[in-house]
């Protein structure tokens, strides 16, 4: 969280910042390992000039979710699943959550401050 507070985001939401990347971060391995996936999770961080900018990109896309009726299903995992959207929407006033045929990507966003930040 050093890359955000550097970033100028404000230290009272600096704890919801890291559990929305945790949870994001999270629900990317689950659907890679749910699909069978080798590879790489994305985390891109991006300092704007008012925004601090966090992307988590799977590779799963439909393939990492169970089918519908599946075992995976019955055993609660798209339940786990909308769980941990729900947080980080709780959690992040800007998130974008987009999937499509090569992946998914959850794009967080918070405010920075314009002052300039002592370390």
């Amino acid at each position: 969280m050093a890359v955000a507070r550097r970033a100028g985001v404000d230290e009272s939401v600096l704890d919801e910042v890291r559990l929305a990347v945790g949870e994001a971060c999270s629900r990317a391995v689950s659907l890679h390992q749910r699909g069978g996936l080798d590879g790489a999770v994305r985390v891109a961080l991006t300092d704007q000039e008012k925004r601090f900018l966090i992307e988590v990109e799977d590779e799963a896309g439909p393939a990492g979710l169970p089918p519908l009726g599946s075992a995976a299903e019955e055993m609660g995992e798209d339940a786990e699943d909308a769980l941990g959207l729900a947080v980080i929407t709780a959690l992040v006033e800007d998130v974008e959550v987009t999937s499509g045929a090569n992946g998914g990507l959850i794009r967080m966003s918070w405010n920075v401050s314009t002052e300039p930040v002592e370390l």
